[in-house]
């Protein structure tokens, strides 16, 4: 894939300083600092959220093996591609949670976070010694955001939970796929990643209430109330009316015409949301008289009779390729694109405009072209401020920046305390200077 016209992001070596000066001042969430507890996708991915908006992040993993999504496919070489696209602009330090010298670290990174990430089930973040009653006494501006599965309380609040678990049993699978038969997944963690979105909207609530009031807050979000929320539309319909809906294919389930059509060529999706867009289509389709037939003169009417109106469309729009008539649809303004896998996602020109893909170095020197985040600030893309960390690769600065002094910190990898993604034979030398 070729690379983005965007310069390198400068990526921190394994012994640098925390990035704190990679992030641009007039970012809103310059100066706060986030200690991320969290694995595998929703807690990292609100993280990384947060790093786009200037926060600095550590993320803390255990010395055994670090963030299950370590391990996940698909891989570049020994690099996880599922971790890296979750833990953009993050360091890593890594701690064995258990220790008693552990624990302290846990504990005197926490005290000095502006917001602490967790996604354990309810009560374990108490047992690594981060009771959040006593983090709280100890630094009362923090806050806690935790991600679990099914909620903080209730019959299946200590229940693992994972994102398809998850669009199962919101409902959310019940309304995508062809029909009743055959109900799909959402083809990407789509709980997980908004999960991920509502969690740092709830940490940047809180920080801005922690400007008024002083005191932080604790922030909650689960996987099952996400995909809940996910139902818009068509949860409401079952609340109001009783009437339980159903996949609809790629056909809008409450508008018409609005879905995937045929082409002299390929299927394009064309999207009509309005009276005067209908009408509009139906002279482009050079079919006017569509629009006063008295099935179709209101979408209601039409949602009744789609399969018929679209077995129309898809005559009238054999005559031209896709191409021909994306160009003349979105010079009506009528909503329509394409189909896209990622490769042409990647290589459409509006996306290369965009310079969604930056190209940053990992620690071991390989380049990695990596999704920036999609919320710019004053006109301002956000920049990838460090590649996805390795793990450890930034403990020494991180226990540095505790205080700690090079004979403590030799001391603590020594015992295998700490791990700083060097070879073992090399780490005690590192930090003494040898």
């Amino acid at each position: 894939m070729p690379e983005s016209p965007v310069p390198e992001a400068q990526t921190a070596g394994p012994h640098s300083e925390l990035p704190h000066t990679q992030h641009q001042p007039e970012l809103p969430l310059f100066g706060i600092k986030v200690m991320d507890l969290s694995r595998a996708l929703a807690g990292p991915y609100a993280a990384s959220l947060l790093s786009d908006m200037g926060a600095t992040i550590v993320k803390v993993e255990s010395v055994k093996g670090g963030d299950s999504a370590r391990s996940w496919a698909p891989f570049d070489g020994d690099h996880s591609l599922y971790f890296d696209s979750a833990n953009r602009g993050k360091s890593s330090i890594a701690v064995d949670f258990y220790t008693p010298a552990g624990k302290k670290i846990l504990w005197d990174l926490a005290v000095a976070s502006d917001v602490l990430i967790e996604n354990f089930r309810p009560g374990v973040l108490a047992s690594t010694g981060l009771e959040p009653e006593l983090l709280r006494a100890a630094n009362p501006r923090l806050i806690i955001a935790s991600v679990t599965g099914f909620g903080p309380t209730g019959p299946l609040s200590q229940t693992a939970g994972l994102d398809q678990v998850a669009q199962g049993m919101s409902g959310l699978m019940s309304v995508t796929g062809l029909d009743e038969e055959h109900m799909y997944r959402v083809g990407v963690p789509i709980v997980d990643l908004v999960t991920g979105i509502y969690t740092a909207f709830g940490i940047a609530s809180a920080l801005a209430g922690r400007k008024e009031g002083g005191a932080g807050s604790a922030v909650s979000a689960s996987l099952l109330e996400t995909g809940l929320s996910l139902s818009a539309f068509q949860g409401q319909q079952y609340l109001s009316t009783g009437e339980v809906p159903v996949p609809r294919g790629n056909n809008h389930p409450v508008l018409s015409p609005y879905g995937v059509f045929k082409s002299a060529d390929i299927p394009l999706i064309i999207a009509v949301g309005s009276e005067k867009q209908w009408v509009q289509l139906c002279a482009l389709l050079g079919a006017p008289e569509l629009a006063e037939h008295p099935d179709y003169l209101t979408s209601r009417l039409r949602t009744v009779h789609r399969a018929e109106l679209k077995e129309l469309i898809d005559g009238l729009l054999a005559r031209q390729t896709a191409a021909q008539w994306l160009a003349d649809l979105r010079a009506e303004g009528i909503p329509a694109g394409p189909i896209y896998n990622y490769a042409q996602a990647f290589a459409d020109p509006q996306v290369q405009h965009l310079q969604m893909v930056q190209t940053v170095r990992r620690s071991d020197g390989t380049a990695l072209p990596l999704l920036r985040g999609p919320v710019s600030i004053n006109g301002h893309a956000p920049v990838v401020a460090k590649a996805p960390p390795a793990l450890g690769q930034d403990t020494l600065a991180v226990l540095e920046g505790l205080g700690l002094s090079a004979e403590q910190i030799a001391g603590l990898l020594d015992a295998g305390v700490v791990h700083d993604g060097a070879p073992s034979s090399q780490t005690t030398a590192q930090v003494r200077g040898g």
